[in-house]
């Protein structure tokens, strides 16, 4: 900026002593002719006729000259005023030649009224529906005689045995569900409503005792057909799933607080997936979600979403989005990399061109097209930024055209002009002072 000014500068000093040194000969040459006599004038002196005549025509001549008319004038004035307002109007514009717009690229496109969907891309992970997953535990203390299930990530159906668990407590429960059930049967009927009673009373205690044990009604009823106690009891599967966590062991002594399994229904999974916090207000609850594996060309699965959690995390400033997606053959398993894509529908607004708006950090300007090659610059407000284009909020209409390429040569070429002229307008002003 300083070497431009440094030249214009000089070129107006230079310019200026040419114009003094031409101005001062011009006054010299005038002198000269004043102070010499001029002999041709004397020797053309007219007589006193002719001094006359002379006189006459001179005061006849000024009538006779063009003198511009009251409407002339008028016309004058207009031109002048349609000038001054051409130039308001291109006040700030910048003109380029064709040539010139075709050396350096220039592009155009038209302000025009789109319907703008978000489409908002992320990646995700497979996860376990933790609404979907059982852990089996024992309720009573004791060892593991029978293991039906021996593998984790054997597939096991709702009712399927497990293991089976010989427990002196339970044992000895059944053995006092037996006597009672027996007193019941003998003193059931007794003449003293007393006795009765509590024999009833004593059988139902026994009972509920059992089947908070997990000993189902079934099991109940073969106990009592059988009336002998089973040594062992047998857990069984409440879901339909694959087996995730193993921890039982035959011969194990195990506990209510002891893991035996965890089984997983992967007929509905989750995919968790990470959406910046700039995203969050395009997406909600029930929105429908579009999901592609690398790994699966062609294949689209489709879901919702779920939940959004109600935090971020720290180090990347995301929030979680969890979308529910149905697998009836648990082709999607957890721990897989997924590809997430929410579309919102935001409504119709203008819309140009992502490379017409130009980005000076306070401000986005575009550049106007206007006739006769000119382009005027125009503060605008942008919104939303999707598929290279951006959403004009204000300072524009519809069909206005702007410049979509060599925005930024444009405008380099308007800053430089502007500093020129401002520049010049300074040196002016301090000659005239």
């Amino acid at each position: 900026m300083s070497r431009i000014f440094t030249g214009v500068v000089s070129t107006l000093a230079t310019m200026l002593a040419v114009g003094a040194v031409l101005w001062s000969a011009e006054l010299l040459h005038f002198g000269n002719q004043t102070d010499e006599p001029d002999d041709e004038m004397a020797m053309d002196m007219p007589t006193a006729d002719e001094a006359d005549g002379t006189e006459m025509s001179a005061v006849a001549e000024p009538a006779g000259m063009d003198m511009p008319a009251a409407d002339e004038h008028a016309g004058m004035d207009m031109l002048a005023a349609d000038e001054h307002a051409g130039m308001d109007m291109l006040a700030g514009a910048v003109m380029i030649t064709p040539e010139r717009q075709q050396l350096i690229g220039v592009r155009t496109a038209l302000v025009a009224a789109e319907d703008i969907t978000r489409n908002i891309r992320t990646v995700g992970s497979v996860e376990y529906n933790e609404t979907n997953v059982a852990h089996i535990h024992t309720r009573v203390t004791g060892w593991i005689e029978e293991l039906y299930v021996d593998f984790t990530g054997k597939s096991v159906e709702r009712g399927q045995p497990l293991l089976g668990i010989y427990s002196p407590e339970l044992v000895a429960t059944q053995e006092e569900y037996l006597l009672a059930l027996r007193a019941q049967d003998s003193l059931g009927t007794s003449r003293y409503a007393e006795v009765s009673q509590t024999t009833r009373s004593l059988l139902e205690a026994t009972r509920r005792r059992l089947l908070l044990w997990d000993v189902t009604e079934e099991q109940i009823a073969e106990l009592e057909e059988r009336r002998e106690p089973q040594t062992t009891l047998t857990l069984y599967s409440p879901i339909t799933g694959f087996v995730t966590n193993k921890r039982a062991y035959e011969g194990a002594h195990v506990g209510p607080d002891t893991e035996l399994f965890t089984i997983a229904d992967l007929s509905d999974v989750w995919i968790t997936a990470d959406i910046y916090e700039s995203d969050l207000q395009y997406v909600r609850e029930g929105q429908s979600a579009t999901v592609t594996l690398s790994y699966l060309p062609g294949q689209v699965f489709r879901g919702r979403v779920d939940y959004i959690y109600p935090y971020l995390a720290g180090d990347t400033r995301t929030a979680t989005v969890r979308v529910a997606l149905a697998n009836p053959e648990t082709t999607l398993k957890p721990g897989m990399f997924a590809n997430v894509e929410l579309t919102t529908r935001i409504g119709r607004s203008l819309v140009v061109p992502e490379d017409a708006v130009i980005d000076t950090g306070e401000r986005k300007v575009v550049f106007i097209v206007l006739e006769g090659g000119h382009f005027l610059p125009r503060e605008v407000q942008t919104g939303l930024r999707f598929d290279g284009r951006l959403q004009i909020l204000a300072g524009l209409e519809a069909n206005d055209e702007v410049v979509s390429g060599a925005a930024f040569l444009i405008d380099s070429e308007s800053k430089l002009r502007s500093s020129m002229d401002s520049m010049a307008g300074m040196d002016m002003s301090d000659h005239q002072n």
